[in-house]
């Protein structure tokens, strides 16, 4: 690039009102005079924890480095997590940071030369000043602050090797401080619930009706079915428009939230027409990616890679090939119901996914690890419902209906 300098200096910082709260990051290209600013980046990111804050701001700083074409780079922040991960002296652990390093990695390939130095905060003044501004214009900060103050964060359990695996992947583990579940009741009621039931849970929840999308011809073969894309079968268009009958017939719903996928999406169509309410696409509710299994059976994925697709049944951490972790999936799909929580509180929500995420969902909601998961079946077009209070507390109210098709 014509006059673009060879040498930048990157400041990058993020933050999170809440840890996970409502988080933005900032990042400064600096010219290597450490005085000239050559850009300036800042974004709301809805809610997160302050370490994804942090590398998100460094992946705006380094993108934008790139923009500019410098070819070296002085990377400095205030995160000793994020630059010794980087610098290669501390290990990438957890699931929501391994993604976000490889991203940060593939942009230090592009560069000559790329440093990772930790400053103090008080050096760090530019940086923490965007990120502090990209918070402050988050047009949900208020909402998302005051759901989110208790800080419910999931942690990561072992889970333990399952004997036997379903077609269709299970979803990774984790705990939650979530109150027992109630999976016995037999309705989604939709009453207010403002007092404490037997399992202590205080205030009216979230729920969540979670509708599994109608049948495809990928699901009638019991074949791994993530990132492609099938229609609905007309058997599946008839699942959806039974399905968007019975939810209109309940009533009291505020929204249908939906994966992007067109077989999910089709499904939430319906629902959202028969209902009159608005339809939000949520990319954090999209099905695993199953990689180089995509469109294989389960027996045809065993024998294909018959060790990495035993180990990727037993370990929520390992990816599919070419694809995506159970882990993974769960860090997104927290976020999605961290953030619906937040949106939606005390309202009723029809949420149209898959497998893997709506039995996350059920995982966070119940509290337990993922060996029950392992056996959990999911008809097509079933719904469940989960729900999720504003004291941390969750239950589980209804699992795999489908009286209705």
């Amino acid at each position: 690039m014509s006059g673009a300098p060879h040498e930048v200096i990157v400041e990058a910082d993020g933050g999170s009102r809440g840890n996970p709260g409502p988080a933005g990051y900032g990042a400064v290209v600096f010219a290597d005079d450490h005085v000239r600013v050559l850009a300036e980046r800042k974004e709301f990111i809805g809610v997160a924890t302050n370490n994804v804050a942090e590398y998100r701001g460094l992946l705006a700083g380094l993108a934008a480095a790139a923009e500019l074409g410098a070819r070296v780079v002085a990377v400095r922040m205030d995160s000793k997590l994020v630059v010794e991960q980087l610098a290669g002296r501390w290990k990438v652990k957890h699931p929501s940071m391994i993604p976000l390093a490889e991203q940060a990695r593939a942009l230090v390939a592009g560069f000559d030369r790329v440093s990772f130095t930790w400053i103090p905060r008080a050096e760090n003044s530019h940086a923490d000043r965007l990120a502090n501004e990209a918070m402050d214009d988050g047009t949900l900060t208020g909402t998302v602050r005051e759901a989110v103050a208790a800080g419910d964060a999931a942690g990561d359990e072992v889970p333990a090797r399952p004997t036997t695996a379903p077609a269709t992947a299970a979803p990774a583990a984790t705990s939650t401080t979530a109150a027992p579940a109630t999976a016995t009741q037999a309705t989604a009621a939709t009453t207010s619930t403002t007092a404490p039931g037997w399992t202590g849970a205080i205030g009216r929840p979230t729920r969540l009706l979670l509708l599994r999308h109608g049948q495809t011809a990928l699901s009638v073969e019991r074949r791994y079915s993530g990132r492609g894309n099938p229609p609905l079968t007309d058997l599946g268009r008839e699942q959806a428009d039974r399905a968007a009958k019975m939810l209109a017939a309940k009533g009291d719903i505020a929204a249908v939230v939906s994966s992007p996928l067109q077989r999910a999406r089709s499904t939430a169509e319906a629902a959202a027409t028969a209902l009159d309410v608005p339809l939000r696409i949520l990319d954090g509710l999209t099905e695993t990616d199953f990689g180089d299994w995509e469109g294989l059976t389960f027996a045809e994925a065993a024998q294909r890679d018959p060790q990495l697709h035993s180990d990727w049944l037993g370990d929520p951490s390992i990816p599919a090939p070419g694809g995506e972790s159970f882990d993974q999936v769960r860090e997104r799909v927290e976020g999605v119901r961290r953030d619906l929580v937040a949106l939606y509180p005390g309202e009723n929500i029809v949420a149209v996914s898959h497998v893997t995420p709506i039995k996350t969902l059920l995982q966070l909601a119940l509290g337990v690890g993922p060996s029950l998961l392992y056996r959990l079946h999911l008809d097509l077009a079933s719904l469940c419902v989960a729900e999720f209070y504003p004291d941390g507390g969750a239950s589980v109210r209804l699992v795999n209906d489908t009286s209705y098709l």
